[in-house]
């Protein structure tokens, strides 16, 4: 258990060791639960987005894209070891 002194501004300061434990860094957001009986729950708030996001985000400027059929090729020869 961590014990954490709440200063005059009524502020604290999470350790080290509870930052790296929620794996958060500066400039990070947390978010803070109130739950019954005076306690709180902290947890590292997790980026919200949509899958559709991501797409084209490996694509190079002149790259035609690739098929399923394609990748699936590109895998079996690589686990086969082919060049």
């Amino acid at each position: 258990m961590t014990t954490l002194t709440v200063t005059t501004k009524g502020q604290i300061t999470l350790r080290k060791e509870v930052l790296q434990h929620l794996g958060v860094h500066a400039g990070s957001k947390v978010t803070v639960n109130k739950l019954p009986n005076g306690k709180i729950e902290i947890e590292a708030d997790k980026p919200k987005g949509k899958i559709s996001d991501i797409f084209g985000m490996l694509k190079r400027e002149g790259q035609r894209p690739v098929s399923i059929e394609e990748m699936n090729e590109a895998i079996a020869a690589g686990w086969a070891g082919e060049p």
